[in-house]
């Protein structure tokens, strides 16, 4: 496999959800989508995995996280089980039901412990399973499966809603002088807003890793990352990111006290950084990634609420769509974020343009500033000036597809 040498890990330019050791994936068609796209994938670890996982903050959980949080009891699993086309949430006891036997089914067919099971869902909200439909794709699941980058990629394709493009990544890194191999699949595009979003990610490793260091890992990790982007301000009900890790590279097992632990999480956070941005950028009619830059804030929670509210703001997106520099609504956005700023000394620029100093407006090129804002990636820089604290968060424009695609979505 080819790589490329980014600091203190590789990335695998053709690998996937599969690569890290013992894992397998596959993805099917079962019908609950009305189109022919995949709607039922499954991973698979040969062994029983230490996992992880985080969740989305809304009051109103789908039942699959009921399910997934009842496996994980134990910070272990086995396989995971993801449908699209339908959240089953909101959807009472029935709902709860219908993923455990997701889950029981799943777990028979697979071959594993049913406890070692977990279950997700993505889609429209209030609406039962067909479970003729899960069930028979389930049983079917088994023969569509495989360790390689073609059925893996049946999977990235199976966990997909109006998401436009599969969102994978895959590194390598040293860890007592073993390859450790980390990757990752995620969907994302629309209702997707910091503190997890209509979002579902998985994360597969094959170190060796203590328990509650991967569950603190993937926290700190979710908090710079997939907790920094956002598409139109909603958190979903179904929002779950699981990381299992098979143990099988060989190496002493890995706490923050390991020596290589510092590497090994660099690669593991630009695993979660990478899908968090490709979500940010497939956001639903988007047409660029909106990075913004915040520095010298007080605190760098400060500096991730002022980043938060700016990359949120929809008229910075709908200004970024039309490619107008119009300042004015970053300042306001930074103004608003409940979090102390000396309006006197705020700088603003736009990819490489200055557009504010001092928090007084600087000359510009119009024409200039209008060329970098129609190029596919725009990044703001703010510097306060009023301490060290740092955050950056990702999002998109706002489009007119934004609301054409969501108009319609249940229809």
């Amino acid at each position: 496999m080819g790589q490329v040498a980014i600091q203190a890990f590789s990335i695998v330019d053709n690998g996937s959800i599969v690569s890290p050791l013992g894992f397998s994936a596959g993805g099917l068609h079962c019908g609950l989508k009305k189109t022919d796209r995949n709607d039922l994938g499954a991973i698979k670890c040969d062994v029983v995995a230490n996992a992880a996982a985080v969740y989305t903050t809304n009051v109103f959980q789908a039942a699959p996280l009921q399910v997934t949080r009842d496996s994980l009891k134990n910070g272990k699993l086995q396989a995971i089980i993801v449908n699209s086309g339908n959240a089953n949430a909101v959807t009472g006891k029935q709902g709860e039901e219908d993923a455990y036997a997701m889950r029981a089914a799943a777990a028979r067919e697979l071959g594993v412990a049913e406890e070692d099971v977990a279950v997700a869902s993505t889609g429209v909200i209030g609406e039962l399973l067909k479970m003729d439909c899960v069930h028979a794709g389930i049983k079917a699941m088994p023969a569509k499966m495989g360790k390689d980058t073609d059925v893996a990629g049946e999977f990235s394709q199976a966990i997909l809603t109006t998401d436009l493009v599969k969102k994978e990544i895959c590194v390598t890194t040293q860890v007592d002088g073993k390859q450790v191999t980390i990757a990752g699949a995620a969907k994302g595009s629309g209702m997707i807003h910091p503190n997890m979003a209509t979002m579902l990610a998985f994360v597969t490793c094959d170190a060796e890793i203590e328990q509650q260091a991967l569950q603190g890992l993937l926290g700190q990790s979710t908090d710079s990352t997939f907790n920094m982007i956002t598409v139109d301000g909603d958190t979903s009900t179904n929002d779950m990111l699981v990381a299992m890790s098979s143990g099988l590279a060989g190496n002493d097992i890995l706490t923050p006290k390991h020596k290589d632990w510092e590497s090994f999480a660099e690669a593991f956070n630009y695993v979660c950084e990478v899908l968090a941005k490709a979500i940010a950028r497939d956001g639903e009619g988007a047409t660029k990634l909106v990075e913004v830059n915040i520095q010298g804030a007080d605190t760098d929670d400060s500096a991730r609420a002022i980043a938060k509210t700016v990359i949120g703001s929809s008229l910075v997106k709908t200004a970024m769509f039309g490619a107008d520099a119009n300042w004015g609504r970053i300042i306001a956005a930074v103004g608003r974020a409940g979090v102390p700023v000396n309006p006197e000394q705020v700088d603003v620029k736009l990819g490489d343009i200055l557009v504010l100093q001092g928090s007084r407006p600087v000359a510009f090129s119009e024409d200039e500033a209008l060329a970098y804002l129609q190029g596919d990636t725009v990044q703001i820089f703010v510097n306060l000036h009023g301490g060290t604290g740092k955050a950056t968060a990702w999002g998109c424009d706002l489009t007119y597809d934004y609301v054409r695609i969501n108009a319609a979505y249940r229809t």
